[in-house]
C-alpha cells in the first residue's frame, strides 16, 4: 500500500464550502468509479476553515502519471474538476494550474 497527502484551499466564502462539502456528500458514481479503477483504495478529505488536507491510500501499483492522463481523458473527471474549481483555490506556492500540493510527511510514530 502506498499513501499519499496533499493539501489545498477554498474560497474562504461559508456558502460555498457548504457548497463543496455538499458536492462530496454526493459524489458522482463516474467520479467514484475513477478513483477507485485507478487503483486508490481509499481517499479522505479533512478540512479546518478553508484549507483542505486530503490522504490517499493506494494499491503499490499506483501511478499518479498515469491517474492524471486518465483524468485528462476522462470528459466526466474534467466535468467534476471543472465544478470542484469554483470552490477551490491554489495554495499560496502553488504553479499555475496546479491543485491539491503533495505534502512531505514529517514524523511518524
Amino acid at each position: 500500500m502506498k499513501r499519499f497527502c496533499f493539501a489545498l484551499d477554498l474560497q474562504d466564502d461559508p456558502a460555498l464550502i457548504s457548497e463543496y462539502e455538499f458536492w462530496h456528500r454526493n459524489v458522482w458514481p463516474e467520479i467514484r468509479k475513477s478513483i477507485l479503477d485507478a487503483g486508490i483504495t481509499n481517499m479522505e478529505i479533512y478540512r479546518i476553515l478553508n484549507r483542505l488536507f486530503m490522504i490517499m491510500e493506494t494499491t503499490d501499483s499506483f501511478d499518479p502519471q498515469a491517474k492524471a492522463a486518465q483524468d485528462a481523458a476522462n470528459p466526466k473527471v474534467q466535468q467534476w474538476e471543472e465544478l470542484m474549481w469554483n470552490y477551490q483555490k491554489p495554495l499560496p506556492h502553488a504553479k499555475p494550474g496546479e491543485k491539491w500540493i503533495p505534502m512531505e510527511k514529517i514524523f511518524q510514530l
